[in-house]
């Protein structure tokens, strides 16, 4: 709406404006609101899948150097066989 238009606009048509803007920014500033959240929460989500995927990872190495130490072991109960 120009300038001029806005001027040619009697008072209660102007407030009727007003109060419709109004309503329409309270409208955008609850759905801002609702995308902050939904943002924040997917920040959380990737902040604990990553320390899922660190815990894997960390799990992943403690069963591999088990497995490790157990060969060991029974490599040397067979080589302990084999000299007996």
């Amino acid at each position: 709406m120009t300038d001029k238009e806005l001027k040619k606009l009697k008072r209660g048509e102007l407030l009727e404006l007003l109060l419709t803007q109004s309503k329409e920014m309270d409208r955008l500033k609850e759905e801002l609101e609702q995308a902050e959240k939904k943002l924040e929460d997917r920040r959380i989500l990737l902040e604990k899948s990553g320390s899922i995927a660190e815990a894997s990872l960390a799990m992943f190495h403690i069963i591999e150097d088990t497995q490790k130490a157990a060969d060991l072991y029974l490599e040397n109960l067979r080589r302990k066989a084999e000299g007996s």
